[in-house]
């Protein structure tokens, strides 16, 4: 076989797995992943906190293509041919053991995000990836001989016989004009993965506060989801609230970030179970006030804040409980009313849904059915998934697939 030149361009998660494993499978390859910015790796860095949140301990692929909002269809046939499994082996194989936590994400045992990046980074180097950075794509050219021609914002031109784009999501659909101009449809791109703000409300002043397990409801849609939940200086997030924002992504992106939520703090509680423990308390603490004697599992500071929301004065002993402020602080506890004004997403750890359209791609080779010769792997494909190493686990599976079959 003659050598062959591929690009990759994006040097993220997706790009550098498809560039190490097309150069290690293919060595008959040139492979030269290209780089917009002057950084690699930049959501490798800062997931999981720092600590880089690898994939999820969810090895039934059926069970795994419920995490993500788009693309759960297409990504059965993708995890088939490259499951979490596979993820955990190539990583270990490489000298990285991966750790499950208990809520299923998995990290390298060092806890730092280096690890993989070096692992990536030295695994490129010894296959021969040649990466170039500060290179901006803004044209691409299908030549009739079916090779492509790479123009760079600035100049420079680059060309080869196969093409990769692993650039990953962009909120604004202006930056997929130049993959519309290959003939390519896209799904209009908008945030995914964003938290709930809730401006000049005194919920905020709980700042740091969390609950292991809240339910979040969007008021007038059929949006509800579960898990834990944070309270921040802004609104709300945390895994519950994160969920809400992935799978309502279009929905709360047509409300223009103008909604209800509606939370239940004690989603095992059944109103029935609520009165049955506030009955207790009267019976066996009649003397002790409401603020200061939590019944229920709730952090201390989220009970003062939801007893003095229900109108209850600080005095008040649970004897002396009125019907009225009883009702009040039940609804508060499992039907708590906040006003959604806005949405705050992280600029290096953004999610987006929408992209290129996932019928114009063959998820076996992860080839565009379009433009032959030319492949997606990643976030620039109308994929998503939710919190909890989701995403990345998408981009290990796609740039594996690209390796496999981009060079036959």
């Amino acid at each position: 076989m003659n050598s062959k030149q591929i690009i990759i361009t994006g040097g993220g998660a997706a790009g550098f797995f498809a560039a190490i494993n097309t150069a290690e499978q293919h060595p008959e390859c040139s492979v030269i992943l290209l780089e917009k910015s002057s950084k690699l790796l930049s959501k490798v860095r800062v997931s999981g906190g720092g600590r880089c949140n690898v994939t999820h301990a969810c090895f039934d692929n059926g069970l795994l293509i419920k995490h993500y909002p788009r693309g759960e269809k297409e990504l059965r046939n993708a995890f088939s041919r490259f499951s979490t499994q596979d993820t955990v082996n190539w990583f270990e194989q490489r000298g990285v053991a991966l750790k499950t936590e208990a809520d299923g994400r998995m990290f390298p045992v060092t806890d730092s995000s280096e690890t993989i990046v070096n692992c990536l980074m030295k695994a490129a180097e010894q296959a021969n990836v040649s990466i170039k950075l500060n290179v901006d794509i803004e044209e691409i050219v299908k030549n009739k001989d079916d090779t492509f021609t790479l123009n760079a914002k600035g100049g420079g031109t680059f060309s080869c016989d196969k093409l990769v784009i692993a650039t990953g999501g962009n909120p604004k659909s202006e930056a997929y004009e130049w993959l519309r101009k290959l003939g390519h449809t896209v799904v209009k791109p908008m945030p995914s993965l964003f938290t709930f703000n809730i401006p000049d409300n005194p919920v905020t002043q709980l700042m740091g506060v969390s609950v292991p397990f809240a339910k979040v409801k969007v008021a007038s849609t059929k949006l509800e989801t579960e898990g834990p939940l944070l309270i921040t200086h802004w609104g709300m997030s945390g895994p519950a609230v994160l969920k809400a924002s992935a799978w309502g992504a279009r929905i709360l992106g047509e409300m223009d970030y103008n909604f209800i939520a509606l939370i239940n703090w004690l989603p095992k509680h059944t109103d029935e179970k609520l009165r049955i423990e506030f009955n207790n308390q009267r019976e066996e603490n009649p003397a002790k006030t409401v603020i200061s004697n939590c019944p229920l599992e709730l952090p201390k500071r989220l009970w003062e804040y939801l007893v003095t929301k229900s109108g209850i004065p600080e005095t008040t002993r649970w004897a002396d409980l009125s019907k009225k402020n009883n009702n009040q602080l039940m609804n508060n506890l499992i039907n708590d009313e906040y006003k959604v004004k806005g949405k705050t997403t992280f600029k290096e750890e953004f999610v987006t849904c929408g992209g290129i359209n996932l019928k114009e791609i063959d998820f076996s080779t992860m080839e565009s059915k379009v433009v032959p010769g030319l492949f997606f792997a990643g976030e620039i494909m109308d994929v998503d998934g939710v919190t909890g190493g989701f995403n990345f686990q998408n981009a290990w599976s796609g740039g594996w697939i690209v390796a496999q079959n981009i060079a036959t």
